[in-house]
């Protein structure tokens, strides 16, 4: 074991740990996002929109566009169960979102190099068509995201 913790080798051990993360994560499901997919390095996210999400143009106010992203961030840059904040992020609005839609988040992860990452996520409606792109930076911290090593099927059924 590093001093990171457990070591997530395969996308099954990564999708373990954020599907951990997101059964602890009550702002994320409170919004009604559900989790679909998750492996090492990256996420995806859909989220319908509500009518209590609109904003006073009567579409869907930016900053839920922004927390699914952000969300699908968290979960991308933390599937290999090491500590992982955002740094920095941005977002580009391309088009609004209305009541009904529904918004997929897929977080891929660009670039990982010691502590730091940097994740592209791309929020698409039912359509696919693109309603915003982000840019996420990450800084990894100490301690891990699920406190032991993540079980594989092998290691539940040798027990």
């Amino acid at each position: 074991m590093s001093e990171a913790g457990p070591a997530v080798t395969t996308d099954a051990e990564a999708e373990r740990v954020v599907r951990y993360m997101y059964e602890h994560d009550p702002a994320s499901c409170g919004a009604g996002m559900v989790l679909e997919s998750a492996g090492i390095g990256r996420a995806r996210l859909s989220m319908q929109v509500r009518a209590d999400m609109m904003n006073g143009h009567g579409t869907c106010h930016g900053g839920f566009v922004f927390m699914l992203a952000d969300s699908a961030f968290q979960f991308a840059c933390n599937s290999r169960n090491e500590l992982t904040v955002a740094a920095a992020d941005a977002i580009e609005f391309v088009r609004p979102g209305h009541t009904g839609d529904v918004l997929t988040a897929e977080a891929v992860e660009r670039s990982l190099a010691g502590r730091s990452g940097v994740y592209d996520i791309a929020v698409t409606n039912q359509a696919g068509d693109i309603v915003a792109l982000f840019r996420g930076k990450s800084r990894r911290i100490r301690g891990t995201v699920v406190p032991e090593a993540p079980e594989t099927p092998e290691a539940e059924s040798s027990r």
